[in-house]
């Protein structure tokens, strides 16, 4: 069904009434309901925020104004079935810490499932870090925060009674929460912040801030804004509370389907989800994807998406319906009169129900997208979804000479594995003993843990300067190749590619290698993220894993011409028929043994020259005895000589790449991946503390941080 124009500015006349309706002042949406009551609860067990008694008190006035009753409490005896029962609501308001025990946990969890209402303020994301679930209900843990300041915020979404009073952009001063993991993919984005506002974001310029989600039969609300005591005083941020409870409690109805994961190699979008726009609207429509289309278009209107960026972006495809006459999709980049990327033709469908996919390539952009449409007279067409397709990861993004061998080999009982993989190593018993020195930040995590695990670690990777992972492959129909597609389309999402890291599978031989490597090239050569390198030739790049082991090579001239293949070792007589060499070990690039010979060697013959650096070696719980030598970190030193040795060239030769031991191999303890700062007490776990000067949760990410540094270093002296 169409509206005219007039008809079109009417409800916009009405929904900005009902905007001035909801205010605090006011009776609000929540009004025609049945009066309920919400339960604040804000017990901390770590950092107490001051601002919380002037939450309490904004919560209570909203709920006096607006036909909800409230009780406070930080007793958590609170939490049984039969009260929880009695609430339509509980918020979280900034909660830190452990506050709910085992029999607390799952009455919350049962009374959101079962059709309550969760609300997390800011704090409410580091809270109960031991509870799995609780991750999945707020939403997402927090990470970090840089110092208290002004930052823009982007409105995503104009029509939840959260956000429908707010412009497409708010700046506003707050305490700016980093998340563990992008919530994007499970959760409904409300706001993001825009990184290039403030200093301190880490979360590679997708930033959601504020969000809701189905939980179940549940509803779930979040927002990182509420630190400062000055924000319970702001009419706005006390009517995106008011929004968030009202939705929460069920009072009012607003969509809170998934925004949705950016697909391999590229981001995609509900086209009603824009964050600026001249003249259309959202329309609800059954058929849609998330019950609603960008609609009510007519010829100059526009839409723009402040969070998708058009650089890289090579093709434009929407899903699009028309009973109207049908027009032409400009994709523009920075404006709705910016650089023209491309068009495509909306031909009408049939029925403003009836849909089809429409597509067209780009030329290179930079900037936010922006759609403008054009045709004749009247409705043109409604607009469902679209997605960007982008290029492969280029130099603009990580290093693509920095590898961090990469382990996709872990699992729990509770994630795609079904039991405890790896982390048991050694005799022990997880999650609280690991065969691991160090214990991961993310716990004892799955590797098919797509969304959480993987996502966060591409996030690290990024933040790390690299731009290659050394994906450890076990053989065809192993575990990890059974992975193998969703961490490289998790990998693609990160701008980062994938190259291999060929194991000591049983039954390896020099012909295997050739015919993994003919499987790999053909199952996902035509990967976003399958890793090439360009200055030779566009070859795909695989390590061979103690490559010794094996006397006759022969068998790889036969893919000389497509893959460069490496040989772990420094015996430059043991390369013959490779294409690279490289050194793998931990502890040797600490002096660097035969480090020079080989390069100069490699230099000489045309091979690649991959030595390896690592911060540190250390594997006594993994494998309990062992006497094999050990190398501490000592605060980050060992790391630094590593790299400088890698990169003298009176040391290390003049290298091609850089391969980092390791990413994630946790059980020889020579992890860049970030490690917890307060492990399982009681278990001997070592930590980062002190690395680089760094202490605390500050020290978690040092190894990071640091690899950033060498990368940059690196590729300055490349020139």
């Amino acid at each position: 069904m169409r509206r005219s124009r007039i008809r079109r500015l009417a409800c916009a006349a009405a929904l900005a009434l009902g905007a001035a309706l909801l205010s605090p002042a006011a009776p609000s949406a929540a009004a025609a309901a049945d009066p309920y009551q919400v339960l604040v609860f804000s017990k901390t067990a770590g950092f107490r925020h001051d601002s919380i008694p002037a939450g309490i008190s904004a919560i209570q006035q909203l709920g006096a104004a607006n036909d909800f009753t409230v009780t406070a409490t930080e007793d958590a005896a609170a939490f049984t079935p039969q009260n929880l029962a009695t609430y339509e609501a509980v918020v979280f308001l900034s909660t830190t810490g452990d506050v709910l025990n085992d029999s607390q946990q799952n009455a919350l969890k049962g009374y959101v499932d079962g059709g309550g209402g969760f609300v997390g303020v800011h704090a409410a994301a580091d809270t109960e870090y031991d509870w799995p679930e609780y991750e999945d209900l707020v939403g997402a843990w927090f990470q970090s925060h840089p110092a208290i300041q002004e930052a823009r915020l982007t409105t995503e979404d104009h029509v939840h009674p959260a956000t429908v009073h707010l412009d497409d952009t708010w700046t506003r001063t707050d305490e700016w929460y980093n998340y563990r993991s992008n919530p994007r993919g499970d959760v409904h984005v409300l706001q993001s912040l825009d990184e290039s506002s403030y200093s301190g974001g880490e979360m590679a310029g997708d930033h959601p801030i504020t969000w809701c989600h189905e939980q179940q039969n549940g509803r779930s609300f979040y927002t990182g804004l509420g630190h400062t005591i000055e924000s319970f005083a702001d009419p706005d941020f006390r009517q995106l509370l008011l929004g968030g409870i009202q939705y929460a409690a069920g009072a009012v109805e607003a969509d809170c389907s998934s925004t949705g994961d950016p697909g391999p190699g590229g981001d995609s979008a509900e086209a009603e989800a824009y964050t600026s726009s001249s003249g259309v609207q959202t329309a609800p429509h059954a058929a849609a994807s998330g019950g609603a289309t960008l609609g009510y278009i007519d010829h100059g209107d526009w839409a723009g998406y402040a969070s998708l960026d058009t650089a890289g972006a090579t093709a434009f495809t929407a899903r699009v319906s028309s009973a109207g006459a049908g027009g032409t999709i400009e994709v523009r980049a920075g404006s709705a009169s910016g650089p023209l990327l491309g068009s495509v033709e909306v031909t009408p469908t049939g029925g403003w129900d009836t849909f089809t996919e429409v597509t067209t390539t780009l030329t290179a952009g930079t900037g936010p997208l922006y759609l403008r449409f054009t045709g004749g007279a009247g409705a043109l067409f409604d607009v469902d979804r679209f997605a960007l397709t982008r290029a492969p990861a280029t130099e603009d993004g990580g290093s693509s000479d920095v590898h961090l061998f990469y382990y996709p080999w872990y699992g729990t009982p509770e994630g795609p594995a079904g039991s405890w993989r790896h982390w048991q190593q050694g005799g022990h018993t997880p999650p609280a003993s690991l065969g691991a020195d160090l214990y991961p930040k993310l716990g004892p995590y799955d590797s098919g843990d797509i969304a959480g695990a993987v996502d966060q670690h591409m996030e690290w990777v990024n933040r790390s300067g690299a731009g290659v992972i050394v994906y450890s492959w076990w053989g065809q129909g192993s575990y990890e190749d059974g992975l193998a597609g969703d961490v490289m389309d998790a990998a693609a999402r990160h701008g980062i590619e994938v190259a291999w890291h060929i194991e000591p599978y049983t039954g390896r031989t020099a012909a295997s290698v050739v015919d993994d490597i003919a499987y790999l090239e053909g199952k996902f050569g035509g990967h976003p993220a399958f890793y090439r390198d360009a200055a030779h030739g566009d070859r795909n790049a695989y390590y061979v894993f103690e490559s010794l082991r094996i006397q006759d090579w022969s068998a790889l001239d036969a893919v000389k011409d497509t893959a460069i293949v490496l040989a772990q070792t420094t015996d430059t007589t043991k390369v013959a028929h490779f294409g690279g060499i490289y050194t793998y070990d931990g502890i040797a690039g600490a002096t660097a043994p035969g480090w020079k010979q080989a390069g100069d060697y490699a230099k000489a013959n045309g091979l690649v020259w991959a030595p390896s650096v690592a911060p540190g070696y250390i594997d006594d719980r993994a494998v309990p005895g062992n006497t094999t030598p050990t190398l501490g970190r000592a605060d980050g030193a060992s790391y630094d000589r590593q790299w400088n040795n890698a990169l003298d060239p009176a040391i290390g030769g003049d290298p091609t790449w850089v391969s980092v031991t390791s990413f994630n191999e946790w059980h020889e303890g020579s992890s860049i991946e970030p490690a917890a700062s307060d492990p399982p007490p009681g278990h001997g776990y070592e930590t980062f503390e002190g690395a680089y000067g760094k202490t605390g949760a500050a020290a978690e990410t040092a190894y990071l941080d640091r690899t950033a540094y060498w990368t940059d270093r690196f590729e300055q002296r490349r020139g």
